[in-house]
Order: structure tokens, then C-alpha cells, then sequence
């Protein structure tokens, strides 16, 4: 495995390949759900670039990117273990150089849930994502179900700006309470684990309820924030129950559909949802 840091060593890398590319895009702080990922595109793969960047345009402020986990020696540990072949590490500087000043802003996608809450977050994910997209050109990059509306903004850059590029999206991967994994969980406690938990049981009690054969939309959405609120150390930040591929909001729930919300435990802001009539890699999401 090999690691590099510029752009030009990517693609001195990259001419030396033939076959099928494969992208495992990450920022670092490995975890089960990117290990998900990375297999995924090593199947799909003859050669698979693995992407570490922590990237800044995405982040709500300076104390939010600067302690964002970078247990960097750990991750490369497990990047060569799932037998990645090209680690692209950059510095910031060779991403974002002196005057940069050109960024994509994605479409009305982007505007609602995530958008909302975290403007200019998917401004910073489009950019970040096209320029990999170009430096790399793989075939095929794996994406997480955790972050759904990031696979919907992503979908639309792929479209929009006629990438080649095919997207796979695999299923979310929890812990044995439900909890979606994520980098930033490391920095919640025994306690605020626990708590967390409660995400995952909030959209179960919906998923349930329409599994049984609840259609009225709102319903769901109230089983979501109610289940939320009786957890005193959970703050909601909002409940959706929308077209999976569009994110508007159902009246009536009908597939396919994501059901989805984000709150915070303590300090740590943590996104979930669950999709129906949605196929994906490996799963059929129900």
C-alpha cells in the first residue's frame, strides 16, 4: 500500500493501473461502518484509492475541525489490512491552495434537514467530493447509508456534472445498542453512549409502526420526536419522514421513504435514519 500526499502522485500512481478504480472516500477515524465501505469498494475494484481528508469546508467552525479525531497510524493500519492500494492523504494547502476561490454549490437537495441546520455544509462536501472525483476519475465510489442526504447530493453532482461514476451505498453499521457508528462517538461517554442510543429506538418505533401498516406520515414523524423526548440528555434538532430520493415530506408515507432525524447528546450531534423500498449494496433496506 502506498500513501501520498499530492495530487501529481496520484496520478503517477493511477497510470501505472488498469482495470475498474474504486473510491473509498473518508476523513479519517476509522470505523466499522468505513471498513463497510472500503470492502465494498474493494469488491467492486481492481485498484482501490482510500481518500483521508478532514476537510475544513465542511466543518461549522475552527473548535469542530480541529478536534476531529486523527488517529492517523490507526487508520493507515486498517486501510492496508483491507487491502487498499493508494492512500490519498493531502494537506489541506494541496486541496484548498493559495486562491482558491471556485466552490460547487449544490441545488435545492441540500437546502432542507442537514441544510438547514449546518448551512454551507454540502457546499463543502460538493466541493471537496468533485475534486476527488477528478483527481482520482474512479469507476466506482462507495458511500454510507448514515449519511443519506450526503448519498443524495452526491448522486446529483455525479449527474449533474456527467461524472462516469458509479455509487454504491451501503448499509448503515451499528453498535450492539443501535447506535449508528460514527468518528464523533468516540467523543461521547460510557453515559452519553447509553443515551444515544435512543436515536436508534426513536426510528425503530416508527419503522415498526409502518411495518405494521402505519401510513399517516405525521404519526410517524410524532413516534420519532416522542420517543427523543423522553430522554432527558437528547436534544432534537429535527424528524423526517420524506421521499428517499428526493427529501420531500410525506403526507402519507409510501416507498420509497427515509425516515430520519438529528440530536444531540451532550456535545456530540448525531444523524440517523432508516429507508424502505430502497436497494442497497449487499441489503435490501426494510
Amino acid at each position: 500500500m502506498d500513501i501520498v500526499k499530492t495530487r501529481a502522485e496520484v496520478r503517477a500512481a493511477l497510470n501505472r493501473t488498469t482495470g475498474r478504480v474504486g473510491l473509498a472516500a473518508t476523513m479519517g477515524a476509522l470505523h466499522d461502518g468505513h471498513v463497510a465501505v472500503t470492502r465494498a469498494a474493494r469488491a467492486e475494484s481492481d485498484f482501490l484509492v482510500a481518500s483521508l481528508f478532514v476537510n475544513p469546508a465542511q466543518f461549522e467552525g475552527a473548535d469542530d475541525f480541529q478536534t476531529y479525531p486523527r488517529p492517523f497510524e490507526r487508520d493507515m493500519d486498517i486501510f492496508e489490512r483491507e487491502g487498499v492500494d493508494l492512500v490519498w492523504a493531502p494537506p489541506v494547502e494541496e486541496v484548498y491552495p493559495d486562491g482558491f476561490e471556485t466552490y460547487v454549490e449544490p441545488g435545492p437537495i441540500s437546502h432542507r434537514l442537514e441544510g438547514e441546520y449546518r448551512p454551507g455544509h454540502f457546499r463543502g462536501v460538493a466541493t471537496v467530493v468533485a475534486k476527488l472525483f477528478n483527481v482520482i476519475r474512479p469507476n466506482v465510489a462507495v458511500f454510507g447509508q448514515k449519511d443519506w442526504q450526503q448519498t443524495r447530493v452526491i448522486d446529483a453532482l455525479i449527474r449533474d456534472f456527467d461524472f462516469d461514476i458509479e455509487m454504491p451505498v451501503v448499509p448503515t453499521v451499528r453498535n450492539g445498542e443501535g447506535l449508528a457508528l460514527s468518528s464523533r462517538n468516540r467523543l461521547l461517554s460510557d453515559d452519553q453512549s447509553l443515551a444515544a442510543a435512543i436515536v436508534y429506538r426513536a426510528l425503530k418505533s416508527a419503522a415498526d409502526a409502518y411495518e405494521s401498516g402505519e401510513r399517516d406520515a405525521p404519526t410517524l414523524r410524532e413516534l420519532v420526536a416522542s420517543t427523543l423526548a423522553a430522554e432527558p440528555r437528547c436534544r432534537t434538532e429535527y424528524v423526517s419522514a420524506a421521499h428517499a430520493f428526493t427529501l420531500d415530506e410525506l403526507d402519507r408515507a409510501a416507498e420509497p421513504m427515509v425516515i430520519s432525524c438529528a440530536a444531540y447528546v451532550g456535545r456530540v450531534r448525531l444523524i440517523d435514519n432508516m429507508v424502505f423500498g430502497v436497494d442497497l449494496y449487499g441489503a435490501e433496506a426494510s
